[in-house]
């Protein structure tokens, strides 16, 4: 028994009163949980003497050296990070781009196509795509998608961000590409074609070797706009998930308490892949320039 606990002990077998049975019981149960508090402090007391008791060692202060390794360690993160965010953006862009161009070509043969149903088709394609915002096509394939499928195979399946966002921006991107390719063709003199056909080309030939090589020469300079918005619309993908620049700069600014520097950072990856899409369209377009023209 500690010395405290013998204290109290003895107090009690002091009192000059006698208490009845009851307050016997209330006093023996009082005097257990203060036995037990009294314990336990001795204890808790023992314990600090115990760690008190160890000889103290002098440590070098490196706080600042943690944190600037810390630092460090978490902008090389958001570097790779932005490097990922990079590649799938120019997949998105060039994959979506490659297939939304063959969809307008086609789209644009059917607008100028002699049937009324097949032209009406391309019409209203065209014309419900460009009167519709890019977000909202991304959303709709993105969800449609999901419910579609689910629908089809009796279980929940969601799709892939990625495929969503190369068949929304493909969408988007041959709606454009369509009315841009119409008006190349309609630039290329009919005489063109009948010269060809009078030389026994089958229709193939004369669409692949006589009308496009013509009609890139009229259509590029727009074709070459319509690309940096395609690599600029890349970055509505983000809002399904998918994690491209725009996406990386979110999760960084949030994350880092720093928006202004991660949206500088991926202005500049925009800024960059935007220019030298540019540039490179204007050097096709000096390459397959006819002079005199």
């Amino acid at each position: 028994m500690t010395r405290a606990a013998y204290k109290l002990r003895l107090l009690q077998l002091r009192t000059p009163y006698k208490l009845t049975p009851n307050c016997q019981s209330i006093n023996l149960g009082l005097t257990r949980i203060l036995l037990e508090i009294i314990g336990i402090n001795n204890t808790i007391s023992g314990s600090k003497r115990s760690f008190d008791e160890k000889p103290y060692i002098r440590r070098p202060y490196s706080g600042g050296a943690t944190r600037h390794k810390a630092e460090r360690t978490c902008v090389l993160s958001f570097a790779l990070q932005f490097f990922n965010g990079l590649q799938i953006t120019v997949v998105l862009a060039l994959v979506s781009g490659a297939l939304g161009s063959l969809l307008g070509l086609f789209v644009a043969m059917a607008k100028l196509s002699k049937r009324d149903v097949v032209a009406l088709l391309g019409r209203a394609y065209t014309t419900i795509v460009r009167g519709l915002p890019e977000l909202l096509i991304i959303l709709v394939v993105y969800f449609g998608g999901t419910a579609a499928i689910t629908a089809l195979t009796g279980r929940y399946v969601e799709i892939n961000a990625f495929a969503a966002g190369i068949a929304a921006l493909m969408i988007v991107f041959g709606a454009y590409c369509a009315e841009i390719f119409r008006g190349a063709i309609m630039s290329v003199p009919q005489g063109q074609a009948e010269a060809a056909r009078s030389l026994g080309l089958k229709p193939w030939q004369i669409w692949l070797f006589v009308i496009l090589p013509q009609m890139m020469r009229v259509a590029l300079p727009a074709y070459g706009n319509l690309w940096a918005s395609l690599v600029k619309d890349t970055s509505l993908v983000s809002v399904i998930g998918l994690t491209d620049i725009m996406r990386v700069a979110f999760i960084g600014a949030g994350s880092m308490r720093a928006p202004l520097t991660f949206y500088l950072v991926a202005s500049a990856l925009y800024l960059s892949l935007t220019s030298m899409s540019l540039a490179s369209f204007r050097a096709l377009e000096r390459r397959i320039e006819i002079p005199g023209h």
